[in-house]
């Protein structure tokens, strides 16, 4: 098995040293010299990228089994893409994914989304994802597109809002969004290898949709700190990109992921999530 990662980000750096540790041949891109130290202590083979093609690059495309794209399309498209196609063209029964984000669906007014829903992104961004979705799909081995919302875990969750002082609640009556611990999203990509289905999508969260607030009170509790208190939406002084995040209220459907993967949630609520980042954070560093 050989396995490359387009973008060792947050997620794309736990996928490929979970695959390294069961054997893998596993490489990953990234963009400096400090990240590719990095990634060479957790077992993974670098690749500096900086959205140009190189022969290594292309190299590592054309021997993969394995290929997990995570880089966000800029306004030419997919940057990984841009970069090796037509070089690349994987075989057949490569197996390919592309993480996506859950804002394709755009407002859903509390609603649920479902992955056959039609796509109506409404921040550029999201309609770029929704883009290069399509084009990850439109690939010789089809991609399988993994949407995901909200994504936190050990040492990037509410936890660190708080100690930051960052911590906001913001009463927005009846607004919800949906997450994902990082754990669960590894293991999801994983039950999507063992059980294959190109070009299909999955929606990856919890199963529980709440309001934001609700994941900074228990972070406070955990830690022991009063909870901040609520600022009413309008008078929240948010940025504009601020402003989006919260024009979009949807529950994310999950139960494809677990009907035809297999799929089960280590942390099926944010109480799991952060009781689990709370320990991660009380050991310290990882040595």
């Amino acid at each position: 098995m050989r396995v490359l990662v387009l973008g060792c980000g947050y997620v794309g750096t736990a996928f490929a040293h979970f695959m390294a540790k069961q054997g893998a041949h596993t490489q990953g891109t990234c963009r400096s010299a400090l990240g590719a130290e990095t990634l060479r202590q957790v077992g993974i083979a670098p690749i500096l990228f900086d959205g140009t093609a190189t022969a290594e690059l292309i190299e590592a495309a054309e021997q993969a089994t394995h290929v997990l794209a995570s880089i966000p399309p800029g306004q030419e498209g997919d940057p990984a893409l841009l970069a090796l196609s037509p070089a690349w063209v994987p075989a057949t029964g490569t197996w390919i994914g592309y993480l996506s984000t859950t804002g394709v669906y755009g407002d859903r007014s509390g609603g649920w989304a479902f992955e056959d829903d039609v796509p109506t992104p409404l921040s550029i961004e999201a309609k770029r994802r929704a883009e290069a979705e399509a084009a990850w799909r439109a690939m010789a081995s089809p991609a399988h597109v993994f949407r995901l919302p909200g994504i936190y875990g050990p040492g990037r969750s509410a936890l660190e809002q708080v100690l930051s002082g960052t911590a906001r609640r913001i009463d927005k009556p009846g607004q919800v969004f949906s997450r994902a611990h990082r754990t669960d999203i590894v293991a999801a990509l994983c039950a999507s290898v063992a059980n294959p289905n190109p070009g299909r999508i999955y929606n990856i969260c919890d199963d529980y949709p709440c309001a934001s607030g609700d994941v900074i009170v228990e972070a406070c509790r955990l830690l022991g700190r009063e909870a901040p208190p609520l600022i009413p939406f309008e008078s929240a002084g948010l940025s504009e990109m601020g402003k989006r995040f919260y024009s979009e209220c949807k529950r994310v459907s999950n139960r494809r992921a677990k009907e035809e993967l297999g799929w089960r949630l280590t942390f099926p609520t944010y109480v799991e999530g952060l009781a689990d980042c709370y320990v991660a954070l009380q050991a310290g560093p990882p040595t």
